[in-house]
């Protein structure tokens, strides 16, 4: 029998998941004050026909299931800075208003069904905790349909086209000004319920910080 290491990075970033998922609930609507950088998830609670086999987890204050989850990094992580205060600062709380802001301006979500749980981080575990929690549930925003964590890109390039989040969720400000891409709200659908199927479909992985840059 292997000898348990607490210090295994499996180990290190189960800890930082169980953390996370020990943080009380909030709503994604009127975001406050939160100060510092670290790992969040996002549930869904709506009518979204398509998201069913998620919201019906997450109702009735269970919160079971995240459609997203993501991390926000302090200023100068992304080129291999490190900050000595996870407390300060205002990486989650300015992350997370994106991502209420995506969801308010989608013309078929409502902000109110988000709520959302966050954990300030030392910044060399943020991305192990992010990674083990999505192992752990496999978020459909995070591994089924990209771009939900996109960030305004500016000008448009050539290369730029509207996501499947966009897709399925028009109405973003940022993606108005981008071409169409292949996906379609009927082919994002289809995918999606072939996952819940447990069919094989292509997956992705949402790069959450750096999205848009």
């Amino acid at each position: 029998m292997t000898p348990y290491n607490p210090l295994d990075k499996r180990n290190l970033g189960k800890s930082v998941a169980q953390a996370l998922l020990a943080q009380g609930v909030r709503a994604m609507a009127g975001i406050g004050e939160i100060r510092g950088a670290g790992v969040y998830a996002i549930y869904y609670t709506g009518p979204f026909p398509a998201y069913e086999p998620v919201a019906s987890r997450n109702r009735n204050g269970v919160f079971g299931q995240p459609i997203y989850v993501g991390k926000a990094i302090p200023k100068g992580g992304r080129k291999g800075g490190i900050a000595t205060d996870m407390s300060e600062g205002t990486a989650l709380r300015d992350r997370l208003r994106q991502h209420a802001a995506s969801s308010e301006q989608a013309e078929n979500l409502a902000l109110g069904d988000f709520h959302y749980r966050c954990l300030v981080v030392d910044d060399i575990w943020i991305p192990l905790g992010e990674n083990m929690v999505i192992e752990n549930f496999r978020p459909i925003w995070n591994v089924v349909i990209d771009g939900f964590g996109n960030k305004d890109p500016g000008n448009r390039r050539a290369t730029q086209y509207r996501s499947s989040w966009d897709a399925l969720h028009p109405g973003r400000h940022f993606a108005k000004k981008l071409a169409d891409g292949v996906a379609t709200p009927e082919s994002v659908k289809s995918k999606l319920a072939k996952y819940f199927a447990g069919l094989p479909v292509p997956l992705i992985r949402e790069r959450d910080d750096e999205e848009g840059t």
